[in-house]
């Protein structure tokens, strides 16, 4: 038969168990997160290179449509 103590010991044990369980998947889900929005953010800021690249060359193109047609 087991006494008191030890089974009070076991439910403590299974407490810190499943505490150290729910804490870990709860880090690995706040973990995921943090590498999600990081990719979401770098991909923003290189459409925003990738936009300010195609306006200069843009503006670029026009400048040099408009010297050859003599325009200035």
């Amino acid at each position: 038969m087991v006494g008191r103590a030890e089974r009070s010991k076991d439910i403590a044990q299974e407490m810190v168990q499943s505490a150290a369980s729910r804490v870990g998947n709860i880090t690995a889900i706040i973990t995921t997160a943090v590498v999600d929005v990081a990719r979401e953010v770098g991909e923003l800021i290189t459409d925003g290179f990738e936009m300010r690249d195609a306006a200069r060359k843009a503006e670029q193109a026009q400048q040099s449509q408009d010297e050859d047609s003599g325009i200035r």
